[in-house]
């Protein structure tokens, strides 16, 4: 009995949430609306101004979506991207799948049931046939789990559409791409968009290679020792299938030739990967690390995490062995209270402000977003044409979609001190983004004073 209580509450509340997450599919789909009317009642302040910006294609309604969204994002702590995105999906939803949307409000269906219904269903264009679409799969969404209806929703909706596969393919595969996702513990995800017979193939190939490791391992007849980062030490092999195809993986790339791409001189096969990490000096200093990964030091000071790219933590080992390599680095000094950057130095001579603000703002300043340096254009904050200053004091990192939001909207910012902007959107809320605390060891002096 209590066990039934208990599940039938839990249905309950799932149908709740469902109808909760209508509400917001909802109001989002209205803020994709009152961002079309902005562009069409202040076109002039959106676009007027782009001709000459750089940005091709940027149209008013565009700018107004990036600027509902960046309000929406920053009261409730998302990325505005996120928001624009989630924005389009609402509107589609509501606008283009009816019956999947009521399904929804009424908690016969989850959210996730809904976006394999619309992810499915996409590319369906004629109103009868997403409405026959829909009425075939909604019976199956609402008795079983989301990844039962993602084979039926991919077949109803390949059944449905009226162009044929072989077209629709050959306009996917332009859009094939690889990119590289952040996860914890030092660790990222490398995903590609490739098509389907050559993924597989690339995986099944990673696999037999695999097996052919293992077996010329326990024979003999191979390398005892593993490929990458996790080398074997021991006779035979200790790795795992799903690790040795990431070693494979690994090697391959990073050292492999692109032979069906290359130029005759051979130029593609010549460029190595480059890797920018930020090291602090504790960390490079010798000492050995404990299995919590904390260095043992005499005294009280310890090394901080390295930075890969200025925000993903790498571990210590890697980042000596990354900088010990390099043929040139800079040298990022801290305040050890704060640890605000001070001054960057390099052996090599460079732009000065360039190297300061990069290790300052080691991600786009816009709250919220974290586009890494390498991505980011250096903004006057007061422009320059009128009288703003080329100094760190007026300077900040903006990827070019905020750089472009600051110049065409009503989004306005300034320099509040010690590199802290103060941003104010159109509906006059105003938010704080403070400089990244970076890669750095700090003192404290109540206890500790500095040690120099």
């Amino acid at each position: 009995m209590a066990l039934d209580n208990l599940v039938s509450t839990l249905q309950h509340v799932e149908a709740v949430m469902a109808s909760l997450q209508a509400f917001r599919e909802y109001t989002l789909a209205v803020a994709a609306r009152v961002a079309e009317v902005m562009a069409d009642d202040g076109g002039a302040r959106f676009g007027s101004s782009l001709c000459g910006s750089g940005v091709v294609g940027l149209g008013s309604v565009e700018l107004a979506q990036r600027a509902v969204a960046a309000e929406i994002a920053t009261a409730t702590r998302m990325s505005d991207r996120v928001v624009q995105r989630q924005m389009g999906q609402a509107l589609e939803l509501l606008s283009r799948f009816p019956g999947t949307f009521h399904a929804l409000a009424d908690g016969r269906i989850s959210l996730t049931h809904a976006r394999v219904i619309q992810d499915a269903g996409v590319s369906l264009v004629d109103s009868e046939t997403v409405a026959g679409f829909e009425a075939a799969v909604l019976p199956c969404a609402e008795s079983q789990a989301p990844n039962r209806l993602r084979r039926l929703a991919a077949r109803e909706a390949e059944k449905a559409h009226p162009e044929a596969l072989v077209v629709r393919h050959e306009r996917a595969v332009a859009g094939r791409c690889v990119r590289v996702n952040p996860l914890p513990d030092g660790m990222a995800e490398l995903a590609a968009t490739l098509p389907a017979a050559v993924a597989y193939g690339i995986h099944d190939r990673l696999t037999q290679m695999a097996k052919k490791h293992t077996e010329l391992t326990a024979s003999g007849a191979g390398p005892a020792a593993a490929l990458g980062t996790a080398a074997s030490t021991d006779v035979g092999e200790s790795r795992t299938m799903d690790q040795l195809r990431a070693d494979l993986f690994s090697d391959m790339l990073l050292s492999g030739a692109p032979t069906g791409h290359d130029t005759p001189d051979r130029l593609l096969a010549a460029i190595t990967a480059q890797v920018d990490v930020t090291v602090p000096v504790l960390t490079l200093m010798g000492g050995k690390f404990s299995r919590s990964g904390k260095r043992r030091v005499k005294g009280r000071l310890g090394g901080a995490p390295a930075e890969l790219s200025g925000r993903h933590p790498i571990d210590p080992e890697t980042a000596k062995q990354l900088a010990g390599a390099a043929s040139a680095w800079n040298r990022v000094l801290t305040d050890p209270v704060s640890g605000a950057v001070l001054a960057v130095d390099r052996y090599r001579p460079g732009e000065d402000i360039k190297r300061l603000l990069t290790a300052r703002d080691s991600r786009c300043r816009f709250p919220g977003c974290g586009i890494p340096t390498r991505d980011l254009d250096l903004d006057h904050t007061r422009d320059a044409a009128h009288g703003g200053a080329t100094e760190a004091g007026n300077l900040a990192g903006l990827c070019r979609r905020h750089h472009v939001l600051k110049h065409h909207s009503e989004w306005t910012v300034r320099q509040a001190g010690n590199g802290t902007l103060q941003w104010t959107s159109p509906t006059g809320r105003n938010y704080t983004d403070k400089p990244p605390t970076p890669a750095a060891t700090t003192v404290n002096t109540s206890s500790n004073p500095p040690p120099f």
